[in-house]
């Protein structure tokens, strides 16, 4: 089997060798036209990292990743495990890696290509912004999974997903009907095309369908995890006491926040309605039980599975949206009496 080093990687690419070790090492230093350049030839040839031996050998890419955006994300977490439960026994073998909400998973995707010789991806819980550039130039078949590709713009990308907008402005709807005037929504950034954004613009129409302004300050940064809810809640209920429910955008934030207003002495839903996002078994349990917008978690696992495989082979890209349903729940009752 002929070895290359290196140096033969970054004659071809025409590029440092410096510069062919930040792309393998996913280095965010390198602009993407140089990171596409050094992915173009190591594409070409099959090259993968030898870390002791500090070579690139011809090989080809063997496996199939699964990235999960978020360790504690017990949505996203189930949905991995559905998909390694439908990947048993194909052709192709799966593995699932875990980031932590903050990190890069596009960094992540590059590292497993290059390093381990991933050649196709699941991206699940993405966020999709300039970073997913990094999908263009690998070439290899992605899908996104529980997001909305469609209007990206990348050839090699499918979808799988709800309409996070419709679902979200069908919550909303749900606790003004209720009525609540006074809605804090805890979510992640509004900026771009993806989930969060659209969650947020979908709480907007609602609100804007019923006729009610709504305060910029009632919209509230946090993690997508218990303790970010909680924390986040601890923050804005202790100068925001007139708000009388909460739209998360996620059942573990949905539960951190319940939590937090238990210790502040807020009754849920009494004092303040609490309603979550995704249909969580554990927030089906949890006490009082969360209102909150279900995702087919099994449908979603398997139409990205069977995507990616569709893709390995030489299928189109596809971008499916599959249904949702509001969970009743007891955390979200009338406004109280003022």
């Amino acid at each position: 089997m002929e070895i290359y080093t290196i140096r033969d990687v970054a004659r071809k690419a025409g590029v440092a060798v410096s510069t062919v070790s930040r792309v393998l090492n996913g280095r965010p230093d390198v602009s993407e036209e140089t990171r596409k350049k050094v992915m173009d030839v190591v594409e070409q040839f099959g090259f993968v990292q030898n870390r002791n031996a500090r070579n690139l050998k011809n090989t080809k890419p063997t496996f199939a990743a699964i990235i999960v955006r978020g360790r504690r994300n017990a949505f996203l977490n189930d949905v991995a495990a559905q998909m390694i439960e439908h990947a048993q026994g194909l052709k192709t073998p799966f593995l699932v890696k875990y980031i932590d909400e903050e990190d890069d998973e596009f960094d992540a995707m590059r590292q497993l290509y290059a390093e381990k010789r991933a050649g196709s991806f699941i991206l699940l819980g993405s966020r999709l912004d300039e970073r997913c550039e990094a999908v263009r130039a690998l070439g290899v078949p992605v899908v996104f999974a529980t997001v909305d590709a469609a209007n990206v713009g990348l050839e090699n990308a499918s979808s799988v997903c709800i309409d996070d907008r419709a679902a979200t402005r069908a919550m909303m709807d749900r606790i003004l009907d209720q009525g609540h005037t006074r809605v804090a929504v805890f979510g992640g950034k509004r900026e771009g095309e993806d989930i969060f954004a659209k969650r947020y613009q979908g709480a907007m129409d609602s609100l804007k369908a019923h006729g009610i302004d709504y305060d910029p300050d009632e919209y509230v940064l946090s993690r997508f995890s218990l303790e970010g809810g909680y924390e986040s809640a601890m923050r804005f209920f202790a100068v925001h006491r007139d708000v009388t429910a909460v739209l998360a955008m996620s059942d573990m934030m949905a539960m951190g926040v319940t939590r937090a207003l238990h210790e502040m002495g807020l009754r849920v839903p009494q004092d303040v309605s609490v309603a979550g996002f995704d249909g969580t078994v554990m927030a089906k349990y949890y006490v009082p039980s969360i209102a909150s917008v279900g995702q087919p978690t099994g449908e979603i696992a398997q139409k990205s599975v069977e995507l990616l495989c569709d893709m390995i082979e030489g299928g189109e890209t596809q971008h499916i949206k599959v249904g949702y349903s509001l969970v009743e729940g007891e955390s979200v009752a009338c406004v109280r009496s003022v």
